[in-house]
């Protein structure tokens, strides 16, 4: 029996309840919920439906509680229902009931743990959105896992979600990238407030290669030849990296449109329109501070040029435009600055900016070698890249650590660990589950042990503590990946592949064994555990998919 399955049982018990003591049954939920309880010595599951429900009818907690407990206990597959507190259902299941979990896991395959709570919400997710002036350093790296894994959690909950990548061809920072290109291509230093480091000499060979005429122009039209090629080049450098690390984006959004089709001027016409604009010094302002700001924002200067904060003003309405309605941005570290503004030119558009935008900001990442970290990337000279953390550890380490720990803290990732085939490696202890439960499976055919079809599976030949244990594991998966959805948290999934399942099957695999030994008969039992590894091994699989790492068959 599934949470939900068992949530519709103890909703029809309280529908029997209300029906037999003349109770308004419109008090009744449309749907109820059933949790693990923290103390598995309490049961399998834990409801509060009569706290929920004792105010609106008027009847005391512990006594609607006393009547669920009653109906419940006749239900098939509820082997007991106990009270706690006043009025806490703690429910256990038999055997059988807990147990046809594994034939209902194997069945759904790669959709068990999906759902429709988050239905009907057209997200646009936008991360990484690196400046095409270098490679992707490793905090965009990070973004790039927990990104591309949020995805993938909210789709897997019913989300209409768009990703997106902002990819800033506009701006000051792409005229110091183009001026320390034609320096490097004519040998001389970088500009003090250009870009270093080994690719920039790369990029601006390829240039004059791709365009030998560049070498016979004046510096002015040179510098335009670099900034064209050399952002197309740097950013398909950008593009195939993330590619390689598993990352595609739905759009690739250049800010350089949101100027050539007039959209910042669609954007200031529709603030002036709400009322929030002024002119002071000869530039237009948007009063933020009416929304919380600290202080009003400029979003065209007395010079006509418009600021970063204008192109901001712009992409958002635009992805509003295109019919999202939440707006999540994935920021570093260092633009904690950025939410407040942010909010309040929401607001001064006339959106709600709790339902309409939402800011995640990620903290920094520290890649150690021998317990140090490494300042330097030999390509980029300045920072540490995508390619220098996968040359490290691979792309399935990569991915896991990043995602592994909650965005808000910091990381350090140490080289030594995560490219140990140790249980101590976290991404390792995990695919090692996968790869023993396809190994066992493989395994058993060779002896001729098949699960059989799921009318001769016997599940309450599954009663076993360590059996049980992985079969409480094995349940949570819905809950945790709604969870982790919800609140934008993809570690909780690596968490729980570690804590919860991984660490249930060892057990389970050192206390029950799964194959017959030497002539031994093949059993009921054997095939009832075989199809309890073959469901841990598409929960393994299913949650290894969502953090965008792989389950492999044998490692």
């Amino acid at each position: 029996m599934t949470p939900a399955e068992l949530a519709s049982v103890v909703l029809a018990a309280a529908h029997a309840v209300f029906e037999q003591r003349g109770l308004d049954r419109a008090a009744l939920p449309a749907s109820t919920v059933v949790e693990r309880p923290r103390n598995p010595e309490h049961g399998d599951y834990a409801s509060t439906l009569a706290l929920q429900l004792s105010k609106k009818v008027g009847v005391p907690p512990r006594e609607l509680a006393t009547a669920l407990a009653d109906e419940l206990g006749r239900a098939p597959g509820v082997k007991s229902v106990e009270i706690a507190g006043p009025g806490f259902l703690n429910i256990r299941l038999d055997a059988a009931a807990a147990a046809q979990l594994a034939r209902v896991i194997v069945e759904t395959g790669a959709e068990y743990g999906r759902s429709d709570r988050l239905a009907g919400e057209k997200i646009n997710l936008e991360f990484v959105s690196a400046n095409p002036t270098g490679p992707v350093h490793i905090g965009g790296v990070r973004w790039a896992a927990v990104g591309d894994a949020l995805s993938r959690l909210l789709r897997a909950t019913g989300a209409d979600v768009g990703t997106e990548y902002y990819f800033n061809d506009a701006g000051s920072q792409i005229d110091r990238f183009a001026r320390s290109l034609l320096a490097a291509a004519k040998g001389e230093p970088a500009p003090e407030d250009g870009y270093g480091g080994a690719y920039i000499a790369e990029i601006a060979a390829e240039v004059q290669a791709r365009r030998p005429e560049v070498r016979s122009l004046d510096d002015d039209a040179a510098q335009e030849v670099f900034r064209v090629e050399g952002v197309a080049l740097m950013f398909d450098e950008i593009r195939t990296s993330l590619r390689d690390f598993g990352v595609e984006f739905d759009t690739y959004f250049n800010e350089k449109d949101l100027h050539d089709r007039g959209e910042l001027d669609l954007a200031l016409n529709r603030l002036r329109e709400q009322g929030h604009l002024y002119e002071s010094e000869g530039a237009t302002w948007l009063r933020t501070t009416d929304f919380g700001d600290d202080k009003d924002r400029v979003l065209r200067k007395s010079n006509g040029e418009w600021t970063y904060f204008a192109a901001d003003c712009a992409y958002y309405l635009d992805k509003r435009e295109r019919g999202f309605e939440r707006v999540v941005i994935m920021l570093g570290a260092d633009h904690h600055g950025y939410i407040g503004r942010m909010k309040a030119m929401s607001a001064c558009f006339g959106d709600d900016p709790e339902r309409n935008l939402e800011i995640l900001i990620g903290q920094l990442v520290n890649l150690l070698r021998d317990g140090a970290p490494m300042r330097m990337s030999k390509r980029a000279g300045t920072v540490i890249t995508l390619e220098d953390l996968v040359d490290a550890i691979g792309v399935d380490a990569s991915r896991y650590a990043l995602a592994r720990y909650s965005s808000d803290s910091p990381i350090d990732i140490d080289i030594e660990l995560w490219t140990r085939a140790t249980r101590d490696n976290p991404v390792y202890y995990v695919q090692y589950v996968a790869a023993r439960t396809a190994g066992v499976a493989r395994n058993a055919a060779e002896v001729g042990l098949v699960p059989g079809d799921a009318d001769a599976f016997r599940p309450e030949l599954l009663d076993h503590e360590k059996e049980n244990e992985l079969l409480k594991a094995l349940a949570q998966f819905p809950a945790v990946v709604a969870t982790a959805a919800e609140l934008r948290e993809p570690h909780r999934v690596a968490r729980y592949l570690e804590e919860s399942v991984a660490a249930s099957y060892h057990r389970f695999y050192d206390n029950c064994r799964v194959l017959p030994l030497g002539d031994e008969e093949i059993t009921d039992l054997h095939r009832a555990r075989l199809w309890l590894n073959n469901a841990t091994r598409t929960v393994i699989a299913n949650g290894l998919y969502l953090l965008g790492v792989s389950a492999p068959e044998r490692m």
